[in-house]
């Protein structure tokens, strides 16, 4: 099992939102064909082809390594609502 199909699953399990590394989240995202939009500061827009709704995330205040774990739960909503498929 690769490391994007390991993050995607700790993604979509719900257990793990808050051990979820910034950087490996934006990787997780472009590897499910998100492209990012822009970035403003330390936020970054993220869109999916065929969806006009935006992902918008940023790294955590306390720990700028970690996302922040309810972002992580809204790409996890966003993936079962659009149903998304893993990486």
């Amino acid at each position: 099992m690769s490391t994007t199909e390991k993050l995607f699953q700790s993604v979509m399990c719900g257990t793990q939102d808050k051990n979820i590394k910034f950087r490996d989240l934006q990787k997780l995202l472009t590897a499910l064909g998100f492209h990012q939009k822009e970035n403003n500061g330390d936020h970054f827009l993220y869109n999916y082809p065929g969806i006009k709704e935006l992902i918008n995330i940023q790294p955590d205040k306390k720990d700028h390594s970690k996302a922040k774990s309810y972002q992580v739960k809204q790409i996890r909503d966003f993936i079962n609502l659009h149903e998304i498929k893993g990486a």
